[in-house]
């Protein structure tokens, strides 16, 4: 048995070691925020903090988790008040909405501890969250709106 903590809960799972974290966070905890996009770590979907950084779930094996914090959009801020999940929906960021949990993941993540951040880098940072509905403009403009409130806030 592999012991997990998910959002604050313990989850025990008899899976394969080598299972990706991806499937027994949407399978096993029943959380769907995450999604299944490319399978092989590069477009995002699947983003997911581990002790308060993003990870790409789907290529991250659960044998390499225990002892540790993941976090998905669904315990990021349950109330869904997380500066970067304001902005999202203050500026309408989404289209068909299937990357946005990764993209606010990886958002959050990287402004905890950088909110001074340029818009060169967003896009650097940002430029590894795939959006097939091409809303990089908004999502440019939503992280640093997130940005901004979080650098008020400290």
């Amino acid at each position: 048995m592999i012991k997990l903590r998910i959002n604050g809960r313990e989850l025990e799972t008899d899976a394969e070691p080598d299972t990706p974290l991806l499937w027994i966070v949407r399978d096993g905890a029943g959380l769907t925020g995450s999604k299944f996009g490319c399978g092989i770590g590069m477009c995002g979907a699947c983003t997911v903090h581990v002790n308060g950084s993003a990870i790409r779930s789907c290529i991250t094996p659960i044998s390499d988790l225990e002892g540790v914090e993941i976090t998905t959009i669904e315990g990021l801020d349950p109330a869904g008040e997380h500066p970067v999940q304001k902005a999202w929906r203050d500026l309408q960021v989404p289209q068909c909405g299937y990357c946005q949990s990764g993209q606010i993941m990886q958002a959050a993540s990287v402004l905890k501890d950088n909110p001074d951040i340029t818009d060169e880098q967003i896009d650097a940072m940002m430029s590894g969250n795939l959006c097939r509905c091409m809303t990089y403009a908004r999502i440019r403009a939503a992280v640093r709106q997130a940005a901004d409130t979080m650098k008020g806030g400290r």
